[in-house]
């Protein structure tokens, strides 16, 4: 059976030749034959030439692009994907490493499997699919993990909620076991701090991997500073903090159900002997009054801004929190702050964070430049994929 091909636009296939991975709908001239969304779709240009190969999806982004030599896309092809992540995984020494058995087995774009998501915690790995085609795909992906990872019991497809409604009605699409049954021990490490992990009803998979090496860091100058850890979600940061011998810990989230995911990972801290605070509030509110009275404040926010339309606001967002915190803090304190916002860069951020400066009336110094972990790989061709950046600053 032939593939289905995608026509270009005259001059539209500019991007694809410097290998980014999406193909907006503007850019399409025509498609040869009627095609379903999730469809492997060939990628030609306005004279003919073959480009690339992707999933069709009816959307702002049409073709999300994961080969650009012409092959056979078949069973064998997408194992060979996973395998080789999976080793990209064991060369980082992540795939059997007693001291941290939570990582990212698959970072999209980023492992050259656009729309693909997939994270272990301990003996579980969890899919979570952004786009359609790769949900077909999801029993492939799932015998593939199983044949590379024998530890695996259990295989989650958390994708319900990262799948537009619209393929609901086409698809038995539901949260749901692969393979394996719900287990046990729902626990996992990170640089040997125990979590209590919850991919059912926790955020994203279950857990924001991409902050271990941060965390690891902020546990490194934590002996016996008072710590105020905000948008605190299950409490990573705190975790490393207490484990390390922080004087004391504050964990702030608005959220009730998030504190109560972060009760349960302060139950399995090693320091029994540690002084922790969990706070409902809201963040802004809550550090218009701190009185010098944290040693290091951690600003993790979700994401300001999701789309370019947003990101005026979401700037101003940024700049309005750091520089409430960076007024409250006291002399000498540390602010490890982060924005998780595609459409920030790096170079943005860093202004917005001069400008939070300039606003607070306080000199800063910037001692480390932070970001995503090796398992959060980089598309250099896909700047989108370089979404997590933060910076540890001192403040005067």
């Amino acid at each position: 059976m032939s593939i289905p091909k995608v026509i270009l636009k005259p001059a539209k296939d500019k991007s694809i030749k410097r290998f980014h991975p999406w193909i907006f709908s503007g850019a399409i001239k025509t498609i040869e034959q009627t095609i379903q969304e999730g469809d492997v779709v060939e990628i030609e240009s306005n004279k003919g030439k073959y480009l690339g190969t992707g999933h069709f999806q009816d959307g702002v982004i049409n073709i999300r692009v994961f080969e650009f030599k012409q092959q056979t896309i078949d069973d064998n092809y997408w194992k060979n994907k996973i395998k080789k992540a999976f080793i990209n995984r064991e060369n980082l020494n992540l795939t059997n490493n007693s001291s941290t058995t939570i990582y990212r087995l698959v970072h999209a774009e980023g492992d050259d499997l656009p729309g693909l998501i997939v994270d272990v915690y301990n003996t579980t790995a969890v899919i979570q699919c952004h786009s359609i085609g790769m949900w077909r795909l999801k029993d492939v992906f799932c015998e593939a993990i199983t044949e590379l990872l024998p530890n695996i019991t259990c295989v989650y497809d958390k994708s319900a909620e990262t799948l537009p409604d619209k393929y609901h009605q086409s698809y038995p699409i539901k949260n749901a076991y692969l393979f394996g049954s719900d287990p046990s021990d729902k626990t996992g490490k990170e640089n040997d701090n125990l979590f209590s992990i919850n991919w059912i009803n926790g955020q994203k998979t279950g857990f924001f991997i991409d902050q271990r090496e941060n965390r690891k860091l902020l546990g490194e100058i934590s002996k016996g500073k008072k710590i105020l850890n905000t948008f605190c979600y299950s409490g990573g940061f705190s975790i490393y903090a207490l484990n390390n011998g922080a004087k004391e810990v504050h964990s702030l989230d608005s959220s009730k159900k998030a504190i109560s995911l972060l009760e349960e990972n302060i139950a399995l801290v090693k320091a029994k002997n540690s002084k922790h605070k969990s706070i409902v509030a809201d963040t802004m509110e809550y550090i218009k009054n701190l009185n010098d009275d944290y040693d290091i404040i951690i600003l993790d926010p979700p994401a300001f801004a999701k789309h370019q339309k947003a990101r005026h606001k979401a700037i101003q967002g940024y700049k309005r929190l750091n520089a409430r915190a960076i007024e409250q803090i006291k002399p000498g304190g540390i602010i490890f702050t982060f924005s998780c916002s595609q459409v920030i860069s790096k170079e943005l951020f860093r202004n917005t964070i001069l400008s939070a400066s300039i606003a607070a009336e306080r000199e800063i110094k910037i001692l480390y430049q932070l970001h995503q972990p090796a398992d959060h790989p980089i598309n250099i061709f896909h700047p989108e994929s370089e979404y997590l950046k933060g910076l540890v600053i001192q403040v005067f």
